[in-house]
């Protein structure tokens, strides 16, 4: 562990005067030096636009860009024209959604009548989705008449593979649900949503965004037919994400951003578009980003994502039994014993959250506080934020119990202890 952490020089450093402890890889993960030295590199030495130049840094920069797809294609089981390089996770989703409403407006053609909705379709959710994983679909149904169903979820925040499987039907178009909340850090039963969902003829989109970083992803595997994930919270930069589409899927699916680099031909008249992954990819592409985040699959890789795991589900396990031990704490999600990723989202009694994280960060331990973009989750738990714990491969056992020790002080520090639940 002290060779890995060496890796990361943002962790060597000292915040209001305590060691860092960065628990908040959920939201952003820190990148190591041979991510940051990737994307240097590339800029310092063959910095380049991409498929439009016949110079020999277009071409290096090309080839460089390229192969980022396929390390990352690799990463999740794909081929390389299954992977659109996006802005991020959200714009991800954004093209998903944005696609089936073009397509119910008449665009693509007979390819793409298969993603066209009627009213009265449905599409189902969960009440845990991250916002980028139900505002798409909200802005979906308000233009075609579409009908949004959502899955319950219990008093934990966690739902039920058999409550999904109960809300499908012959209208169900579209299936779409985090691999892994952000929030509970439950891990959804994939496979088997995926066959239900495909038995009634609907189409499943994953949001990936909290288990493409943490653990083994195969997506073809899997059988979503789409998902989305983003770089920045894989070790890799701010600006890029990944949207995974089945080939057949992609190449029928309008694109919602158009103009140069995404065409075959185009007149006064109108234009082709180039197939996927490319008719998804207009203007000026994140080259570096790409760059970079291919060399944080590969330090993923090399670290092994089993061993990511089961490290971060230890983390885990550590951090639910000894936040639950601390009176007047509540910890949302699955309860102890039962598999999570390495995150855990808690309620101080009396302390709002953004209290919770200042009082933590005064002693150094960086946590994320708030709705974490699930406000529906929030409202349906009765609180209006949580504080949330995130771990990843490089965080420790010694940094969890800083943070136990520091959330054992909270609620005597605003003189809040003996109060009622």
């Amino acid at each position: 562990m002290q060779r890995l952490r060496a890796d990361f020089p943002l962790l060597d450093q000292t915040v209001n005067d305590e060691p860092l402890a960065y628990l908040d890889s959920g939201a952003t993960a820190q990148r190591p030096s041979s991510v940051l030295d990737a994307e240097r590199v590339f800029l310092e030495t063959i910095n380049s636009a991409v498929h439009r130049g016949a110079h020999t840094l277009a071409g290096l920069a090309t080839e460089a860009f390229e192969d980022a797809r396929a390390t990352v294609a690799g990463f999740v089981g794909a081929s390389v024209d299954e992977i659109v390089w996006t802005a991020n996770a959200t714009d991800a989703l954004n093209l998903v959604a944005y696609g089936f409403a073009n397509a119910t407006h008449g665009r693509g053609g007979a390819p793409a009548r298969r993603f066209a909705l009627r009213p009265g379709d449905e599409i189902v959710l969960t009440e845990a989705e991250h916002h980028a994983n139900l505002v798409p679909w909200q802005e979906l149904a308000a233009t075609t008449g579409a009908v949004l169903r959502f899955v319950p979820v219990d008093d934990d925040g966690v739902w039920s593979a058999d409550d999904l499987i109960a809300l499908l039907g012959d209208r169900t178009r579209i299936v779409a649900f985090a691999h892994v909340s952000n929030v509970t850090g439950q891990i959804a039963e994939v496979e088997r949503l995926v066959e239900a969902a495909h038995a009634v003829d609907a189409l499943v989109v994953l949001d990936a965004c909290q288990s493409a970083p943490h653990r083994p992803l195969d997506l073809p595997a899997l059988g979503v037919d789409f998902a989305a994930f983003s770089g920045h919270k894989m070790l890799g930069p701010t600006g890029i994400g990944v949207l995974y589409g089945r080939a057949e899927l992609l190449d029928a699916l309008p694109p919602f951003k158009t103009g140069g680099s995404m065409i075959t031909t185009v007149t006064l008249e109108g234009s082709e578009y180039l197939p996927s992954p490319q008719r998804f990819e207009a203007g000026t592409q994140p080259v570096s980003q790409a760059v970079a985040l291919a060399e944080a699959v590969r330090y993923l890789e090399a670290v092994g994502l089993d061993r990511i795991r089961v490290h971060e589900e230890t983390l885990a396990e550590r951090l639910v039994a000894g936040l639950a031990a601390v009176p007047g704490v509540r910890v949302v999600g699955p309860p102890a014993g039962v598999a999570r990723s390495g995150l855990a989202s808690f309620v101080v009694d009396g302390v709002h959250a953004h209290d919770v994280g200042q009082y933590l960060d005064a002693s150094g331990i960086a946590v994320r506080v708030g709705h974490h973009c699930a406000q529906p989750l929030h409202r349906r738990l009765g609180v209006a934020a949580t504080t949330r714990a995130s771990t990843y491969l490089f965080s420790t056992e010694a940094e969890v119990d800083r943070l136990l020790d520091g959330v054992a002080g909270v609620r005597a520090y605003f003189g809040v202890e003996g109060s009622e639940r």
